[in-house]
């Protein structure tokens, strides 16, 4: 069976008697592989790696990283079919979502690509008598990520690419659920011309997470997943002396106002609710319709939608979405299910009887629409992170501002609206850190920053953009002059103490 093991110093690394953990095909809900968990034992091989191989390349000049950069980027590109495969057999998104994923974290080494510019400093001329000031950005020195399964291409490239374009060396730790495509990525970085050992992929559990926040010589760690874990990454993290983002949960809201065209929001739900099966902390899960009418309306034009999404294998062109990653994940969006049903919200299409013919072992689950969900259930408090939809009415536009304000996650927002002034009101009231103006899922461009508010983001710094080279840097200022030595009296000239007239003054008090 085949095995996926650690990258350290340039090589596959295979500890003595190590744990391993299944990765499953979601399609046939078969084992198709397996993968090597490491320990701090194994952390330490990959940061010793690191600090040999950190100081030479940080001393490379900026525009030679970018070089590296500009040829990862075409070797990836060039295999884009095989990793969006490859991807997909292990995640089961389909191919096209597979892509997407890949696109967007090149997307992010595309801005990379611009490091010798975003690096540059300030420069003042003449801050006090003969004295200028300038700064530097000066790597961290050893970063680390911790990545998620939803976006196994995406999320890694966003932490290494500009963590490396800085003049780190980085260690990534992603999700043992599907690790092949990030350790192929690792792979593709060195023959792309990265020094052995600025680049690792160490695989491991809890175990291997608390060994990187631990670890003395980690100075900077980025986190992607579930709030919980988020906030247990960034207290331990901070506690450990490490500059420390920690993203979280997300449930983030549609608000649907009387004017939109419910065509164009119905179609805009398809993908953002249940594209790539929910599993998206950016996914759109609660629709707000502003008013009866529109809510009796949307639902309406909801139904034959939903109706007509495929659900198929993840190699199926035609299919809208696949299955979810794991048994054990399908068992708790259908958990979830029913504790909306429980709790009073209204089923209106349930997709927990779904079984896809010939793939009955699959971990495949059909689209769900819930009504009348209110803000006092557990359903709507909490990410259910798979394809399932629920409707929040709203009697006003007061109303559907103050859900998404007051709501523990604050990752996105949506309004879909033909008025520019509601639209302008509601992105500059509401509580959430990315909005989306007739957009149902505002992720940022690269040359953004990506990042939420609330229990869905811990820590001031969001990911990548400029604030990612402000996150992989520390700011040294420097305060120069360089004396002539004009004031020197005849006689003085090896510098003696009578250089009275070329005294420092501070330059605030010249």
């Amino acid at each position: 069976m085949r095995s996926v093991d650690h990258h350290i110093a340039g090589t596959r690394a295979v500890p003595a008697a190590a744990r391993t953990a299944d990765i499953f095909d979601p399609n046939t809900g078969a084992v198709q592989a397996r993968v090597t968990l490491g320990d701090a034992a194994t952390l330490d091989q990959a940061v010793a790696a690191a600090q040999g191989a950190q100081p030479a390349w940080a001393a490379t000049n900026p525009q030679r990283r970018a070089r590296v950069m500009f040829r990862f980027k075409e070797l990836v590109e060039a295999q884009m079919d095989d990793l969006a495969h490859l991807l997909s057999s292990e995640h089961g998104k389909v191919i096209a979502d597979a892509k997407g994923d890949i696109q967007r974290g090149l997307e992010v080494i595309e801005f990379a690509c611009g490091i010798p510019h975003v690096l540059k400093g300030e420069y003042t001329h003449g801050a006090g008598p003969g004295i200028d000031v300038y700064s530097m950005r000066q790597p961290i020195g050893i970063g680390a990520g911790i990545t998620p399964f939803n976006f196994p291409a995406m999320i890694p490239m966003w932490m290494f690419g500009v963590a490396i374009a800085c003049g780190n060396a980085f260690i990534l730790k992603p999700s043992e659920r599907d690790p092949s495509v990030p350790v192929r990525l690792a792979e593709l970085m060195r023959e792309a011309g990265l020094p052995e050992g600025v680049l690792q992929v160490v695989h491991g559990d809890k175990e291997m997470v608390d060994a990187i926040l631990d670890h003395p010589a980690i100075g900077a760690v980025s986190f992607v997943g579930s709030s919980d874990i988020a906030h247990h990454v960034y207290r331990r993290g901070v506690a450990a002396g490490k500059r420390v983002q920690a993203m979280g949960g997300a449930k983030n809201h549609g608000i649907v106002m009387p004017d939109a065209d419910l065509d164009q929001v119905v179609a805009d739900l398809s993908g953002a609710a249940f594209g790539s099966a929910g599993e998206r902390c950016m996914a759109l899960p609660v629709v707000v319709p502003v008013g009866e009418k529109t809510a009796d309306a949307l639902r309406e034009k909801l139904l034959p939608a939903i109706a007509a999404l495929r659900v198929g294998v993840s190699t199926d062109a035609e299919a809208h979405y696949g299955p979810v990653v794991n048994a054990a994940h399908r068992e708790r969006v259908a958990n979830w299910i029913q504790t909306g049903v429980d709790e009073g919200a209204e089923l209106v299409v349930d997709g927990r009887g779904f079984a896809l013919q010939g793939h009955e072992q699959g971990f495949f689950i059909g689209p769900s629409l819930f009504d009348r969900v209110t803000p006092d259930m557990q359903a709507y408090k909490e990410e259910i992170f798979g394809p399932v939809l629920q409707i929040v009415r709203a009697p006003d536009f007061e109303t559907a501002v103050r859900l998404p304000s007051e709501h523990q996650y604050g990752n996105g927002v949506a309004i879909f609206t033909r008025n520019g002034h509601a639209a302008r009101e509601f992105a500059a009231r509401v509580n959430v850190g990315m909005v989306g103006i007739n957009v149902p899922i505002p992720v940022p461009v690269a040359y953004h920053t990506f990042g939420g508010w609330k229990r869905s983001a811990f820590g001031d710094t969001n990911q990548h953009g400029t604030e990612g080279v402000r996150f992989w840097t520390k700011v040294k200022t420097v305060t120069q002059r360089w004396p002539d030595g004009s004031a020197l009296p005849r006689g003085s000239e090896d510098g003696g103490p009578s250089r009275v007239q070329d005294a420092f003054v501070i330059p605030t008090m010249g």
